[in-house]
């Protein structure tokens, strides 16, 4: 009697410690996303240009990009909505959809950007035609994103971002003078020129990018409506320690792995690109081609590989936060977890928006 009135500790069940798979989700691939191939030549032209006096960039938007995701998952979680549904219901309705028009005509412009750069790499890895190409990645993200289940579409998600560490790769395949590198990192070299200035403007746009807001919010909704336990933190507000723990990790980790690789980008192209006096990188496609003489086949590989697989994960986040924040806005069923038939605005907005930046490339624009 003694014993089941008071059990002894080893026979009290201890709850389960979540996996560190399980609360890596929406941050991660989020953070991932955000070195999409547009961004990816951002940060190659400010390392050819600049060497590597533009590393302290990227220790000031770690902070920035956490504080704006968490909070921006916090919303998604705690209310239920996203982003655009929140603006919704607080402020004037002309001024939601002067925004959110904004952030679609970025979006679109955007993936056709990242479509362009991913068929211009894999045209330097394989022959053929670049508009092919481009029409290929296209339909596939389309395909993917429509319909197969939100479940395991996040899984595949998840998994493109391994195609970061390509960016880790080379930077090893390299030869890199890290006391200079830890040197620019601690102590900024800021130059005062309009050309220096506006890379500065450009690695903190494209690393603080709202289409990032809005995914990460969205998909806070989507895996509260996933799992049949959880509800609104507004409506179960017991379940806020636990889920707040997770999405301030999930968010570390994923906007640390952004950085990270942003940072990697920057230092290889100073290494091979600016070393070698070639500063003049308008894309990462350049950028991979370019390092092709100087670095060796093995850099040049993996660079134009994690183009191509970044692009595979940016497309789909692109797409969906622009259908997120209009069927938000217009009072659409929204969600990657609908079928197709019963969100069919919605899932007709992702499908628009990457023809429209795929058809961008077949224009001289």
């Amino acid at each position: 009697m003694n014993e089941l009135l008071h059990p002894s500790p080893d026979e009290i069940k201890q709850p389960d410690r979540p996996k560190l798979a399980d609360i890596l989700g929406p941050g991660l691939i989020t953070g991932a996303s955000d070195d999409d191939p547009s961004g990816i030549a951002t940060y190659s032209q400010a390392g050819a240009q600049f060497g590597y006096t533009l590393g302290w960039t990227l220790l000031l938007t770690y902070p920035l990009m956490c504080a704006i995701q968490m909070i921006s998952a916090q919303v998604g979680r705690v209310t239920g909505r996203g982003l655009a549904g929140n603006m919704r219901r607080h402020y004037p309705i002309p001024l939601v959809y002067a925004l959110i028009a904004l952030l679609l005509i970025a979006n679109t412009i955007n993936i056709g950007a990242d479509l362009g750069a991913m068929a211009a790499a894999l045209r330097l890895l394989v022959a053929g035609p670049q508009l092919a190409f481009v029409a290929a990645f296209a339909i596939i993200s389309v395909v993917l994103e429509v319909f197969m289940r939100y479940a395991r579409y996040a899984s595949v998600l998840k998994w493109l971002t391994v195609s970061l560490f390509a960016y880790v790769a080379t930077v090893f395949a390299v030869s890199v003078p890290w006391p200079t590198v830890a040197e620019n990192l601690i102590v900024p070299h800021i130059k005062f020129s309009g050309d220096y200035l506006t890379v500065v403007v450009a690695v903190f746009g494209t690393t603080i990018s709202p289409y990032l807001f809005f995914w990460q919010a969205a998909e806070e909704v989507e895996e509260e409506k996933e799992d049949p336990a959880a509800k609104a933190l507004l409506k179960a507000p017991e379940q806020a320690p636990r889920q707040m723990s997770r999405i301030q990790v999930d968010t570390l980790v994923g906007m640390g792995l952004s950085n990270l690789v942003a940072l990697f980008i920057i230092i290889t192209t100073a290494a091979t690109l600016n070393a070698h006096g070639m500063t003049d990188i308008q894309t990462s496609s350049q950028a991979a081609e370019a390092l092709r003489p100087i670095a060796g086949t093995f850099a040049f590989a993996i660079f134009a590989l994690g183009i191509i697989g970044t692009g595979l994960l940016a497309l789909p986040v692109l797409a969906g936060s622009a259908a997120y924040a209009v069927g938000e806005t217009l009072g659409w069923r929204v969600g990657l977890a609908q079928r197709p038939g019963r969100a069919p605005a919605f899932y007709g907005t992702i499908a628009v928006a990457a023809l429209i930046g795929a058809a961008l490339n077949f224009t001289p624009l």
